[in-house]
């Protein structure tokens, strides 16, 4: 659906004026080195009726409480924003609709949760319905996904002073995924593509720190005080994929955490706990923005293939930390083709390159 919705968005113009009002439990931890396998959560429909109410705009709530949200009629929750009505534009492979702002477009397919914003390829928590003539989204894909890009300003960053950690993933023992074409490991590139981030980011402004600077273990844990101690007002994780054995799969991911209440896109066959509500849920709306606008950037700058923004709660350097945070699967190591990119330092370096156009 993403291709086919990218199409369809270069074509189309929707503006409108958008006008808002800008808003441990232990920890579920895997290995330090991931499983590499795909594990997509597929939660259970909810049950849906014909009389919806509106969303229901929780009081404030204890910490650890989830929001009691509903289902709302798009065209509704569009109207009292302001903003254009959803469009008709497609009935095969699925029927979608476009609806935009001065922000950009999002096209949503319905019984689909893959969407795209802007041409980019984003994930919704729950399938939009289309009952009684009316299209039909959750509340939390209204707070969480549409009103952030649709509505909110996007993401700024500080003018001065302005802190950025990197996080180089694996290292030492944790050696993450390996190449298929020599066995060189993932850890080695995510080294280097820091590596070559740091002195670009420097000559924009940025204090940069590093997670680790030498093929060191570093605790997932670690990292995330690690953060906290320079008071980041970034963070961002490095990673290169794999499918192995299958040697198909290819493209670019980007990842920020699950907002509470919602199901994550993937699980990796991890416990998906729907109801944690964990410290960096408190930038849902800035990690969405933020891992839009890298996802777009490096997508733009490789030819990659869109495998889309993604939702996940169990990767750990995320849970913890108290700033906006991303982490990104650059390619895939299990492939030749990308595997033989990754390994060149040109690629590397127009990774490097690609990030820090995001963040000018």
């Amino acid at each position: 659906m993403f291709k086919t919705a990218g199409i369809i968005f270069c074509a189309l113009i929707l503006l409108a004026g958008c006008s808002t009002t800008p808003p441990e439990r232990p920890s579920n931890k895997p290995p330090a080195n991931w499983p590499e396998t795909n594990t997509v959560s597929k939660p259970v429909a909810p049950v849906i009726k014909t009389n919806f109410p509106a969303i229901i705009v929780p009081k404030p709530a204890p910490t650890n409480a989830v929001p009691t949200i509903t289902w709302t009629p798009l065209d509704r929750w569009a109207a009292e924003r302001k903003i254009g009505k959803p469009h008709w534009l497609s009935s095969s492979p699925v029927t979608t609709y476009a609806i935009g702002s001065s922000n950009g477009v999002m096209v949503l397919g319905i019984g689909s949760i893959g969407a795209t914003w802007n041409g980019i390829g984003i994930n919704l928590g729950f399938a939009p319905q289309f009952i009684d003539g009316e299209i039909f989204l959750h509340g939390l894909d209204l707070q969480k996904n549409l009103e952030p890009l649709l509505c909110e300003p996007p993401i700024s960053f500080p003018q001065t002073n302005r802190v950025i950690v990197i996080d180089p993933g694996h290292g030492g023992s944790n050696t993450g995924t390996r190449s298929v074409l020599d066995g060189r490991f993932e850890k080695e590139f995510t080294l280097d593509w820091a590596e070559r981030l740091k002195p670009l980011l420097e000559t924009n402004g940025w204090n940069v720190f590093l997670t680790r600077t030498s093929d060191v273990y570093v605790a997932n844990s670690d990292r995330v005080v690690f953060a906290e101690a320079r008071h980041a007002d970034l963070f961002v994780s490095l990673h290169f994929n794999s499918a192995a054995p299958d040697t198909q799969q290819a493209g670019l991911e980007t990842y920020c955490l699950t907002p509470a209440g919602m199901p994550s896109t993937l699980t990796r066959g991890y416990a998906d706990l729907w109801s944690e509500n964990l410290p960096n849920n408190n930038f849902d709306a800035q990690n969405l923005q933020f891992a839009v606008r890298m996802h777009n950037a490096l997508l733009r700058a490789t030819g990659e293939e869109d495998r889309g923004v993604r939702r996940a709660r169990f990767i750990e350097v995320l849970r913890g930390q108290k700033c906006p945070a991303i982490l990104i699967e650059a390619g895939y190591l299990s492939n030749p083709a990308e595997a033989k990119l990754i390994e060149s330092a040109d690629y590397r370096q127009k990774l490097a390159e690609a990030f820090t156009n995001a963040l000018k």
